[in-house]
């Protein structure tokens, strides 16, 4: 995958991060952040990682490479390839081999390579070419190819790509009987197969039975070389190891090739053809070289997988699908925790007795407060938390409702009654003689009673008023009835020891009736004098006194005749 497409792909997985984070998870919105400022430091994290790993593209290496649209398999050569330094690269027209100069340098000239040419990662494959008879050290060997194992291990976790192992071994010799190469071949899950040059595969059974004696020593030593095989190569790539995976070879070809022999060497063929058979003529094949198996490469992968563009399409598809799943799973778990608090608001609500008024108050606020929320939800739409088809909040909006519907304020208290005017009506016959205006000596006994009712109280006016019946001229009346309540405002001022403030005298004379005339006792009840209190802010105050409310004091309501 090129640098550009990792940096898209990380933006991607990073917008829908935020999204997830900021609109859909149930979580605070500090925690949300946090949260999102993790998954940033994380995805940086990677993307230094990549970035480290890359190995910047000279051209150098490979200068013959085919072009990036090159759909035909590529096969990495390593160990005794016969592939030289002036040919670098061979280009076939059913495929391509690339020299890899050392084996332990492979993850590096693959890393290389798909960075030059990002689309050709499902069609490389690795070969590893041996020649027995070149190998004098086991140990040597056995650190060579484990050091292949846990590239090829290593390759295949960090590109996520097949990248199929073919071992190739080849001897040579007289010993092989050949005067043109042969191989045998063995795929994964299939038989092996005899290939000569210019003929189609033919069967073990069909081969030795065409070849004869010839066939049948060249097949006993085809069976050696593939015990050695075994023991020497791929025990070390397929036995389980704790740190690096096992590496199965896709295919395993053992060619025998006709070729020239130097002095006898100890080589690992020999002492084990020594140790196993009766063959002793194997010596070092120093002239002899492994030949490519071009027929093979029609069975390796081809450039039809997917491309760096379309893996990177399906890693954002995918992440898009994650990250759906998720904020659906958020949604539920906001809508499930929208439709918990508002049953507790009402559970709670109905708990509280409707006398208990100030908690039941608290209770209507919350409940209005719900409303007000779904009452908005309503009108604009439910946020993206609750939404995408899973919002419950509308049939919540009518229970809570109704329950809000069935509050009742506290009623309010009754006002106490307000303080009346202290009334004392006096029979003006028992306090004066008739036509007279001064108090007769047996009226200080009436008095006396009226001013047990009658008391002097700051911010309450006493007021005195006189009234007669209408017998006589109606201005001596008026006058009459004026000079009766002065004398018996004068009596209560004195005997009282009442401030001159606090009374007033009226004299209403015969304007103000309480019965008919027309009667001797409707006269009599006409002839009076009331006494009464009525508020009055500033009347009875003390000196410097602040004058109090009206309202602020109390009356007392009495008649008396």
């Amino acid at each position: 995958m090129t640098p550009l497409l990792q940096r898209l792909l990380a933006l991607w997985i990073w917008l829908l991060a935020a999204v997830l984070c900021l609109l859909f998870l149930p979580v605070a919105r500090s925690s949300a952040i946090l949260l999102l400022l993790t998954i940033t430091l994380i995805i940086g994290t990677v993307m230094l990682k990549l970035s480290g790993r890359r190995i910047k593209a000279t051209g150098q290496l490979w200068s013959d490479l085919p072009a990036a649209t090159y759909r035909h398999p590529v096969v990495l050569c390593c160990g005794d390839h016969g592939l030289s330094e002036a040919e670098p690269v061979r280009l076939l027209p059913q495929g391509c081999f690339i020299r890899v100069v050392d084996s332990s340098e492979l993850q590096h000239n693959v890393r290389q390579l798909l960075q030059m040419r990002p689309g050709w990662g499902c069609q490389i494959s690795i070969c590893m070419s041996i020649i027995p008879q070149q190998q004098h050290d086991n140990a040597v060997l056995e650190n060579e190819l484990f050091a292949l194992r846990w590239q090829i291990a290593l390759l295949r976790r960090e590109t996520c790509q097949a990248l199929p192992l073919l071992i190739n071994v080849a001897v040579a010799g007289a010993m092989t009987l050949c005067t043109a190469p042969l191989w045998q071949v063995q795929l994964a899950e299939r038989r092996p197969q005899i290939w000569l040059d210019g003929a189609s595969p033919r069967g073990l059974d069909e081969w030795m039975q065409a070849g004869g004696a010839t066939a049948m020593q060249q097949y006993i030593l085809l069976n050696s070389l593939d015990a050695w095989l075994r023991q020497h190569v791929l025990r070390v790539l397929t036995d389980s190891h704790t740190d690096v995976a096992s590496v199965k070879p896709g295919a395993i070809m053992m060619q025998l090739q006709p070729g020239t022999l130097d002095a006898e060497h100890d080589s690992l063929w020999r002492a084990w053809l020594l140790l196993h058979t009766t063959i002793a003529s194997a010596g070092s094949a120093t002239d002899a070289a492994t030949i490519l198996p071009e027929f093979v490469l029609p069975l390796l992968p081809q450039g039809r997988g997917l491309t760096p563009r379309m893996r990177a399409l399906r890693m954002a598809l995918n992440a898009f699908a994650v990250s759906t799943a998720i904020a659906l799973c958020a949604v539920a778990m906001n809508n499930q925790s929208l439709i918990q608090r508002i049953a507790f608001d009402l559970g709670h609500y109905y708990r509280i007795a409707m006398t208990d008024y100030a908690p039941k108050l608290a209770a209507v606020e919350v409940l209005r407060d719900d409303a007000k929320q779904l009452d908005k939800y309503a009108r604009q739409g439910a946020p993206l938390r609750f939404g995408l088809g899973l919002y419950q909040g509308s049939y919540l909006h009518l229970p809570v409702l109704r329950a809000i519907g069935t509050w009742l304020p506290e009623p309010k208290p009754i006002p106490a009654p307000k303080p009346q005017p202290t009334l004392v009506r006096l029979n003006a016959m028992s306090l004066f003689d008739s036509g007279k205006s001064v108090l007769k000596t047996g009226s200080t006994k009436v008095l006396v009673n009226a001013l047990v009712n009658v008391k002097a109280k700051p911010g309450w006016l006493i007021v005195v008023a006189g009234h007669t019946d209408d017998t006589g001229n109606v201005l001596l009346n008026q006058k009459l009835s004026l000079k009766r309540a002065d004398a018996v405002r004068e009596w209560i001022r004195d005997t009282g020891d009442v401030d001159e403030s606090c009374f007033a005298v009226q004299g209403f004379g015969q304007s103000r009736p309480m019965a008919s005339n027309a009667t001797a006792e409707g006269r009599a009840a006409n002839r009076r004098v009331e006494i009464s209190l009525v508020p009055q802010a500033d009347a009875c105050q003390a000196p410097g006194a602040f004058p109090p409310s009206s309202q602020d004091g109390d009356g007392n309501h009495e008649e008396k005749e």
